[in-house]
């Protein structure tokens, strides 16, 4: 009865045992871990309600060490900066562990936003607490919130990660474009392709 139990709560709570985090937010949910605070590079603190925007939130997973969020991270400046002077919030978030990767420590977010020229608030999940709420499991990973507060696009950048110029498919770009047209988004889900978070093991 008591193993039942259990397992019982852990399908109540969504989680994944696999994975060792929540079931990926579903289309459609709310923002979740909205009031908790964040250290950003620029020494402020944040919440993911603090930088709501008119016209919905881009929240975008990523860290300083995974080549895959590498080959995107100028297309994130561009596209975060680019649509963040159009009404939308933009916050990129670092889950990983730097006793796990060294080059997600907090100086080396703060010389790698600097450089990238980000307009926008690049923070630390130090507990990896906001991904696990999200459910999210790689960096890069996207998650965009529609002006109700509804995710409306879940997934990759883009179809190319290794050439900007060669890419087909402007996922998020084409996600925000409708968004601020006030028109469906056409593909809504794609696979996140990247390293896997390496998660706060600790809290």
């Amino acid at each position: 009865m008591r193993k039942l139990l259990a397992l019982a709560l852990v399908a109540a709570m969504g989680f994944n045992a696999e994975a060792g985090k929540s079931e990926t937010l579903a289309l459609g949910a709310e923002v979740p871990a909205a009031d908790l605070e964040m250290k950003g590079t620029d020494g402020k603190m944040y919440t993911l309600v603090s930088v709501q925007g008119e016209k919905g939130t881009l929240v975008i997973f990523s860290c300083n060490s995974c080549p895959w969020a590498v080959k995107w991270e100028s297309r994130v400046a561009s596209i975060g900066n680019a649509y963040r002077g159009r009404g939308f919030g933009v916050i990129v978030i670092n889950p990983n562990d730097p006793k796990r990767a060294a080059e997600d420590g907090f100086d080396e977010m703060v010389a790698r936003a600097k450089a990238l020229s980000y307009e926008f608030p690049y923070v630390v999940d130090p507990a990896s607490q906001v991904a696990r709420a999200f459910g999210a499991s790689r960096t890069p990973e996207i998650f965009l919130f529609n002006d109700k507060g509804k995710l409306a696009y879940h997934g990759a950048i883009d179809d190319n990660a290794s050439d900007a110029n060669a890419v087909e498919a402007a996922y998020l770009k084409d996600a925000l474009d409708a968004l601020l047209a006030g028109e469906a988004i056409s593909v809504s889900e794609t696979k996140a392709l990247g390293c896997s978070i390496k998660f706060n093991e600790d809290s």
